[in-house]
Protein backbone atom coordinates (compact mmCIF):
# COMPACT_ATOMS: atom_id res chain seq x y z
CA UNK A 1 0.00 0.00 0.00
CA UNK A 2 1.36 3.30 -0.89
CA UNK A 3 0.35 6.77 0.00
CA UNK A 4 -0.45 8.99 -2.93
CA UNK A 5 -0.30 12.61 -2.63
CA UNK A 6 -1.10 15.39 -5.07
CA UNK A 7 -0.65 18.93 -5.00
CA UNK A 8 -1.56 22.56 -7.12
CA UNK A 9 -3.50 21.45 -10.36
CA UNK A 10 -2.98 17.38 -9.89
CA UNK A 11 -5.04 17.83 -6.52
CA UNK A 12 -8.08 19.92 -8.47
CA UNK A 13 -8.10 17.40 -11.41
CA UNK A 14 -8.09 14.45 -9.97
CA UNK A 15 -10.49 15.87 -7.04
CA UNK A 16 -8.21 13.90 -3.78
CA UNK A 17 -5.39 15.35 -1.74
CA UNK A 18 -4.03 12.09 -1.53
CA UNK A 19 -5.42 8.32 -1.59
CA UNK A 20 -4.21 5.26 -0.43
CA UNK A 21 -3.15 2.65 -3.35
CA UNK A 22 -2.74 -0.73 -3.52
CA UNK A 23 -0.28 -1.31 -6.54
CA UNK A 24 2.10 -3.97 -8.15
CA UNK A 25 3.55 -0.98 -10.24
CA UNK A 26 7.57 -1.45 -10.41
CA UNK A 27 8.13 1.73 -11.01
CA UNK A 28 6.43 5.12 -11.10
CA UNK A 29 5.85 5.26 -14.17
CA UNK A 30 4.03 1.75 -13.88
CA UNK A 31 2.04 3.54 -11.22
CA UNK A 32 1.12 6.62 -13.15
CA UNK A 33 0.01 3.89 -15.99
CA UNK A 34 -2.35 2.50 -13.55
CA UNK A 35 -3.75 5.44 -12.41
CA UNK A 36 -4.33 6.53 -16.00
CA UNK A 37 -6.53 3.55 -16.66
CA UNK A 38 -8.66 4.28 -13.64
CA UNK A 39 -10.43 7.19 -14.56
CA UNK A 40 -10.57 10.15 -17.35
CA UNK A 41 -9.84 12.24 -14.36
CA UNK A 42 -6.19 10.25 -13.82
CA UNK A 43 -5.70 10.34 -17.77
CA UNK A 44 -6.17 13.81 -17.50
CA UNK A 45 -4.05 15.21 -14.69
CA UNK A 46 -0.85 12.69 -16.15
CA UNK A 47 -1.81 13.39 -19.58
CA UNK A 48 1.83 15.66 -19.86
CA UNK A 49 4.16 14.11 -17.83
CA UNK A 50 6.45 17.44 -18.86
CA UNK A 51 4.57 19.21 -16.56
CA UNK A 52 4.47 16.78 -13.64
CA UNK A 53 7.18 15.59 -10.93
CA UNK A 54 7.86 13.31 -8.28
CA UNK A 55 8.87 12.67 -5.23
CA UNK A 56 9.72 9.34 -3.34
CA UNK A 57 9.68 9.80 0.33
CA UNK A 58 9.98 13.60 -0.13
CA UNK A 59 13.00 13.23 -2.12
CA UNK A 60 12.70 14.20 -5.84
CA UNK A 61 12.66 11.19 -8.24
CA UNK A 62 12.15 10.51 -11.56
CA UNK A 63 9.45 8.40 -13.21
CA UNK A 64 11.92 5.62 -14.15
CA UNK A 65 12.42 5.01 -10.22
CA UNK A 66 11.12 2.01 -8.32
CA UNK A 67 8.65 1.76 -5.79
CA UNK A 68 10.18 -0.79 -3.93
CA UNK A 69 10.15 0.19 -0.58
CA UNK A 70 8.99 3.46 -1.05
CA UNK A 71 5.91 4.68 1.30
CA UNK A 72 5.02 7.88 -0.08
CA UNK A 73 4.85 9.38 -3.64
CA UNK A 74 3.94 12.81 -4.03
CA UNK A 75 3.03 14.98 -7.70
CA UNK A 76 3.11 17.98 -8.16
CA UNK A 77 3.70 20.78 -10.87
CA UNK A 78 7.39 22.30 -11.44
CA UNK A 79 8.21 25.05 -8.86
CA UNK A 80 9.23 28.39 -9.95
CA UNK A 81 11.37 30.30 -7.52
CA UNK A 82 11.42 34.32 -7.35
Amino acid sequence: MIEVLYFAWLRERIGLPRERVETAAATVADLVAELSAREDRYALAFADLASVRVALDQELSSFDAPLAGVREVAFFPPMTGG
